[in-house]
C-alpha cells in the first residue's frame, strides 16, 4: 500500500479527489490536513469530515491554518457555494476533527514514514510551508509531493489573467516550497481545462455509477453555473481530481523538469507561476511540471474509482 497524506481546502472538486484516493485499492490515506482556501477553515474541516464519512473510511482529519501566511484570506465561495459543496443542503456540521495541528501532523507523518509518504496538496500551501519552516528536514524525507496549483504550460489563470487560485491565495507559501528542495510535481489548472472538463455526457456517465458518482456531480451545482458563465467551459472542470489521478498513476503524464518561481508582488502579477521553459533566467530545475495528462486516462480512472 502506498501512503498518501492529503492537504486540502475541501470544496467540491477536493471532495471528488479525496474519494478517488479513499477508493483506490493500492492507496492508504494516512491523514487529511485541512487549510483555509476555497471556504473558511471550519467549513473546509466539516466538508472533509463529511467526505470521509460518506466513503466509509477511517481517516483522521486535522485542523490547520485559518489564513495565508502574510495575507488576509479570500475564499472562492462564489465558485463552490457558501458551503463549498454546491449549497445543495448537505449536513455539513457537527462533526469533530482529530486532535492535532495540521503542520505538526505533516511533520510527524513524514518523519515517521521516511521515503514513504506521497503528499498530495490540493489547496493553498500554507500548512505545508509552515511545516517546512518548522522542520526543513522533511523536504528530504518525503517520497513525492504532488501539488494542484499554478498554470505551468498554457495559462490562463482562474482568479486573475495569469494566476491560479491556490497559488494566488498564498504565494509566499508557494515560494517557501519552491526553495525547499522537496521533490515537487505540479499539476496546473491548465491541465484541468484541457483534460478534466465534465461535459453533460460525462456527468451522465458519472451519475450512472451510483452514490459516489451522483455525489461528485451534485456538489458541483455552483461550479457548473460558474463554468458556463465565467470560464466558458462545457461543464465544471476537476483540477484536484486530475492532480490526484497523477498522484495515483503518473505514467500517462507528459512531464518537464523545469526551473520555477512565483510572483509574490501586488496584482496583477500576484501568484503568477514563472516557468522557465527555455532557460532564460537560469532558474535551478526544481519542479516536475505536468504539461499534459490524457483525458481518457483521467476519466477512465475516475469512473473506475467512483463506480
Amino acid at each position: 500500500m502506498r501512503k498518501f497524506l492529503i492537504d486540502t481546502d475541501t470544496a467540491s472538486d477536493d471532495a471528488v479527489a479525496m474519494c478517488m484516493a479513499f477508493r483506490h485499492p493500492d492507496v492508504e490515506v494516512v491523514a487529511c490536513t485541512v487549510v483555509a482556501g476555497n471556504v473558511p477553515l471550519p467549513q473546509a474541516v466539516q466538508n472533509a469530515l463529511y467526505t470521509v464519512e460518506l466513503c466509509g473510511v477511517d481517516v483522521p482529519v486535522y485542523v490547520g491554518a485559518d489564513r495565508p501566511m502574510l495575507r488576509d484570506l479570500i475564499t472562492a465561495q462564489e465558485v463552490h457555494g457558501e458551503d463549498g459543496m454546491g449549497d445543495i443542503g448537505l449536513p455539513l456540521s457537527g462533526r469533530t476533527a482529530s486532535d492535532g495541528w495540521a503542520p505538526q501532523v505533516i511533520i510527524d507523518t513524514i518523519r515517521s514514514n521516511p521515503g514513504e509518504i506521497t503528499l498530495v496538496a490540493i489547496g493553498p500551501l500554507t500548512n505545508v510551508a509552515i511545516a517546512l519552516l518548522m522542520a526543513p528536514d522533511i523536504a528530504g524525507l518525503v517520497e513525492r509531493v504532488v501539488i494542484m496549483g499554478g498554470t505551468g504550460e498554457h495559462g490562463p489563470g482562474n482568479i486573475s489573467p495569469t494566476a491560479e487560485f491556490n497559488f494566488w491565495v498564498d504565494p509566499e507559501a508557494v515560494r517557501v516550497i519552491l526553495r525547499s528542495g522537496m521533490p515537487l510535481e505540479f499539476v496546473g489548472w491548465d491541465i484541468s481545462i484541457a483534460s478534466a472538463v465534465v461535459t453533460t455526457a460525462r456527468q451522465d456517465q458519472l451519475r450512472a455509477l451510483g452514490e459516489l458518482g451522483n455525489f461528485a456531480i451534485d456538489i458541483q451545482a455552483t461550479l457548473q453555473s460558474y463554468a458556463w458563465e465565467e470560464t466558458r467551459l462545457e461543464g465544471p472542470d476537476f483540477p484536484d481530481p486530475i492532480a490526484m489521478a497523477h498522484a495515483i498513476n503518473p505514467s500517462p503524464a507528459t512531464v518537464e523538469h523545469l526551473g520555477v518561481d512565483i510572483a509574490v508582488g501586488p496584482d496583477p502579477m500576484r501568484g503568477t507561476l514563472i516557468v522557465d521553459h527555455y532557460g532564460f533566467s537560469q532558474l535551478p530545475k526544481n519542479v516536475h511540471v505536468v504539461t499534459h495528462y490524457p483525458e481518457d486516462a483521467f476519466f477512465t480512472m475516475l469512473y473506475e474509482l467512483l463506480g
